[in-house]
């Protein structure tokens, strides 16, 4: 892989800089699984970086489970199957180019999979201070309801807070690691010509099933509420795949 030269960047830049580009060439399969990474010295050269950074970037694509380094071997690329998708930084590579209608499936896949259940604990388990919060952020979404990019932030503060709703830490640590699946699934939906008016009712919903503890209806509702915007995210990549072959 012939990486390209430019100009003199800020040490913390150009790490960032050398790790998003090698994570996207991993996930786009420019550097295959089993084969090995470019040689650290011809790195340096080309980037103009110490050997110590580029050793910290091994290391982080090593702890997200991409590469692995062995004497003698050298450090290659590993399985697919084994790095770690729900990280934000292999999220944010792999959908870099766009997001493909079976990688929004995943994503709903992950989303159904996780928060109708934290629905119904949170039904089980809020306090009036988790309440008045969610209430919160609906009243932002209400506010932005007309305005797709600025829904998704209390959008996603509120999808965010149901998982921490459920006084299960574990599920509360999610809030964290599913964010930027739950960013891209928002994004899909800016240029839904309904706007994010129509999933507000679903929203109110939700609340309500909550604040009344009604375990089994607040988990339904979530689930509504993903099939309802998986609809959205496939009639938008439709609606692009059309623009694009009429170019």
């Amino acid at each position: 892989m012939t990486i390209p030269k430019g100009r003199p960047v800020a040490a913390g830049g150009l790490h960032a800089m050398v790790l998003t580009q090698l994570g996207q060439s991993i996930v786009r399969g420019d550097i295959v699984p089993g084969a090995a990474l470019p040689n650290a010295d011809d790195w340096s050269t080309q980037f103009g970086v110490s050997r110590t950074v580029i050793r910290e970037v091994v290391k982080v694509l090593a702890a997200k489970g991409m590469v692995e380094s062995r004497p003698k071997t050298g450090t290659r690329v590993r399985p697919r199957q084994e790095w770690n998708f729900l990280d934000p930084d292999v999220l944010n590579w792999r959908f870099a180019a766009g997001v493909k209608a079976e990688e929004a499936k995943a994503i709903f896949e992950l989303r159904r999979a996780i928060e109708p259940a934290a629905a119904a604990l949170a039904a089980n388990r809020a306090t009036a201070e988790h309440i008045a919060l969610l209430e919160e952020h609906f009243s932002q979404m209400e506010q932005f309801a007309d305005d797709s990019i600025r829904f998704a932030e209390p959008d996603l503060a509120f999808h965010q807070a149901i998982l921490r709703m459920t006084g299960n830490e574990l599920f509360g640590s999610l809030a964290s690691v599913i964010e930027t699946a739950l960013v891209m699934s928002f994004r899909l939906t800016d240029d839904n010509p309904g706007g994010q008016r129509p999933s507000l009712p679903l929203h109110r919903q939700v609340i309500d099933c909550i604040t009344n503890g009604d375990a089994t209806g607040a988990s339904a509702a979530v689930l509504v509420l993903l099939d309802e915007a998986e609809d959205d995210v496939t009639r938008s990549l439709s609606t692009r795949r059309e623009a694009r072959a009429e170019i």
